[in-house]
């Protein structure tokens, strides 16, 4: 069994929610949103996915030149390109309790 590290709730410099992308590897993060600007399909495609509100997230790594990220949520593995993972907002597993 592995210890997950959590991701803080919001860049400390910015003091905004983090994105999907930003998700270090073997880190765990809980979903906060899609972000506001998002084209509607795929905001419809990454909540069909498994990436709504309140949903844990894992990231696995990424591929050799860093394009697409492998994430585990519900029980699967998910492939999303770095732009599409960049409108999900995440916060810290602590946020959704």
């Amino acid at each position: 069994m592995t210890v997950a590290t959590a991701v803080r709730a919001t860049d400390p410099a910015a003091g905004r929610p983090l994105s999907l992308a930003q998700l270090a590897p073997g880190a765990r993060a809980v979903v906060l949103t899609i972000a506001d600007g998002t084209d509607a399909e795929l905001a419809a495609s990454l909540v069909a996915a498994g990436l709504w509100q309140g949903a844990d997230v894992e990231c696995l790594g990424a591929a050799p030149f860093g394009d697409p990220l492998r994430f585990h949520l519900h029980g699967y593995r998910l492939a999303l390109r770095r732009s599409e993972a960049a409108v999900v907002l995440i916060g810290s597993p602590e946020s959704a309790s």
